[in-house]
């Protein structure tokens, strides 16, 4: 069974293309991950965890999700990244979680997919044909990763150095807690009260106040509310205001009218 959680479409994209390589189920988190659901998941092949990576490793709030989610049936997981540039230490936190599962780690792919995260400048926003580029050459990736999976084989494992591991972690939880403030996130006059973002947000950190979206904390920086406004509403202080809200439907529509 492929599980997966998506913001901004990446990895609901390889996670539906690899269920259907695979001839498997696939299931979105997020409605379990809002409603903190822990009812067990049954599957009698490999489980596949699909997975976006922020500031080097899965989100927090996916990872303790993870934790806490009882997968009954295979005892095989294998895991599926996607990010704008490396998994950093995903894989070896995935393999920890697994392990301490009493599951057995078949290792992980990594897809490198465009960048969603546009609320900081010092994070490059993925220029228009690299995004295509990404996109196409993530489906080739899909075939050869099903192949691996269908024989049962470990997928490749990129090693992570305890120095890795040592850099990665302490800058995630400072990043977690210091860098994602909520605050400068706000709806423009454009705004037609829908109450999308709301519903996308995996930590119910939007509250629809008067038909107009109210940020909470904590939050996960995932972009989901500002990629999924479909009015463009959405802006965080005046860093997004010029910018495309990535979200890969946009770029499907190219490729396939192409």
């Amino acid at each position: 069974m492929v599980l997966y959680y998506s913001s901004t479409g990446n990895t609901e994209y390889i996670a539906r293309m690899l269920a259907k390589e695979i001839n498997d189920e696939c299931t979105d988190l997020l409605e379990r991950i809002r409603e903190q659901d822990f009812t067990k998941i049954k599957s009698e092949k490999p489980f596949v965890i699909c997975a976006p990576v922020y500031v080097g490793e899965m989100p927090t709030f996916l990872r303790d999700y993870l934790k806490r989610l009882p997968l009954v049936g295979s005892r095989e997981v294998y895991f599926v990244f996607t990010d704008g540039g490396s998994a950093g230490i995903a894989g070896a936190l995935a393999k920890t979680i697994t392990i301490k599962k009493d599951m057995v780690f078949k290792g992980y792919a990594d897809f490198l997919m465009p960048s969603n995260y546009i609320v900081n400048n010092g994070f490059p926003s993925t220029p228009h044909d690299e995004c295509i580029r990404r996109i196409k050459a993530a489906a080739d990736k899909v075939t050869e990763t099903a192949e691996v999976i269908k024989r049962g084989d470990e997928l490749s494992s990129r090693h992570v150095s305890f120095m890795s591991k040592a850099l990665t972690m302490p800058m995630n939880a400072f990043w977690t807690k210091f860098m994602q403030p909520s605050k400068n996130f706000h709806a423009t006059d454009k705004c037609v009260g829908c109450g999308k973002c709301s519903k996308v947000c995996p930590l119910k950190n939007i509250r629809m106040e008067n038909k107009k979206p109210r940020w909470q904390n904590p939050c996960a920086h995932c972009m989901a509310c500002i990629s999924n406004c479909p009015a463009k509403a959405i802006e965080y202080a005046d860093i997004t205001t010029k910018k495309e809200k990535y979200h890969i439907k946009n770029y499907l529509d190219i490729i396939n009218n192409n």
